[in-house]
């Protein structure tokens, strides 16, 4: 049983693979998020479903609140995975 809609699953899982890329490797993401990295695997084959626990580090990771991040406010549309930067209009 988990309290996130289907959609939040995604959305998290959606930062996860942002900040995959912005990691350079799975392993240095999931040493920085306290999870093994098979963990972080398994959650984002979409095997486990994504905890509290990890919602919560990896909006402190991200350094984006816990509703922005449930929301799909981050990364933002257009924003680089690998400097950060976002592209304007």
């Amino acid at each position: 049983m988990n309290d996130l809609t289907d959609e939040e699953q995604e959305r998290v899982r959606v930062a996860i693979r942002f900040l995959r890329i912005r990691f350079g490797k799975a392993v240095l993401l999931a040493k920085a998020l306290g999870f093994k990295p098979s963990s972080v695997r398994r959650v984002l084959g979409g095997h486990d479903m994504v905890s509290p626990t990890m919602v919560l580090r990896v909006a402190r990771l991200a350094q984006v609140g816990l509703d922005d991040l449930l929301a799909g406010k981050y990364p933002a549309k257009g924003m680089c995975p690998h400097c950060g930067h976002v592209a304007s209009r």
